[in-house]
């Protein structure tokens, strides 16, 4: 069993920085061209693509705003119009958060949560159907905070729980076509996203919680997400892997 990436090509949603940034390192340094997808700071998807040619390997850039109606279905069709034929690898990071109390949670909030942590991977999928095949992999991102409360993040969290369920049936639909989803589950990473594991109350909330008494790296969820992208994972499908260094056991 290997996690050798070479002659595959994967798409990563949100690839300029964090989790993404890392998840689109680790494929590159394992062998396959990387679409690395952005949202709004393109200086930095710039930067990772840079970074992966410097060492070698293969790498473009893709601009898309999940949040809209279209904005999967646009994605979907620069990066047909970019691999043609196959699309081996899709990594659906993008995401958002928001903390908020139920009571201070508002419409447009929730509704923003769901369009891009939900509908966007939703109907990416959908649309990338016809280059994903045989022996491809769909990774999606879920969160400890879809098993365990954490915080004020109800909202979040729901989304996060949808993921889940999306991931079952996703995989039970598609198996037959050769193609294998599963999600990913990190706990607290320091991240822009997690910034308050950065202070001194944020880390010792997060170690509390934690059976492995360090604060997470995007490193850390990259391995994981190498991990169902390759061969070594070709078994495995419809699971959500918790890669939260044993948190709220």
């Amino acid at each position: 069993m290997t996690t050798n990436l070479n002659g595959k090509i994967a798409l990563v949603t949100g690839a300029s920085r964090g989790i993404g940034r890392a998840i689109a390192l680790t494929l590159a340094a394992e062998g396959a061209r990387v679409l690395v997808h952005f949202g709004s700071d393109e200086q930095a998807a710039s930067a990772v693509v840079e970074t992966i040619r410097a060492s070698g390997g293969a790498a473009d850039k893709i601009a898309a705003d999940l949040a809209t109606a279209n904005g999967p279905h646009e994605l979907a069709r620069q990066v047909r119009t970019l691999v043609g034929e196959r699309l081996d690898i899709l990594v659906a990071n993008a995401g958002i958060s928001k903390a908020a109390p139920i009571a201070e949670t508002t419409v447009e909030d929730f509704d923003r949560l769901f369009a891009v942590n939900v509908r966007a991977p939703y109907f990416l999928v959908q649309q990338l159907l016809p280059v994903l095949g045989d022996g491809s992999s769909v990774i999606l991102l879920s969160s400890l905070a879809a098993r365990s409360s954490v915080g004020t993040l109800s909202a979040y969290a729901a989304t996060k729980g949808a993921i889940d369920t999306l991931v079952k049936h996703f995989a039970a639909s598609l198996g037959e076509r050769g193609i294998r989803v599963n999600a990913v589950a990190p706990g607290v990473v320091e991240t822009d996203m997690s910034s308050f594991a950065r202070s001194e109350a944020g880390r010792d909330f997060t170690l509390g919680m934690q059976a492995l008494k360090r604060v997470a790296q995007p490193d850390d969820i990259a391995g994981a997400a190498l991990f169902l992208a390759s061969d070594a994972a070709r078994w495995v499908t419809g699971d959500t892997l918790r890669v939260d260094g044993g948190s709220k056991l």
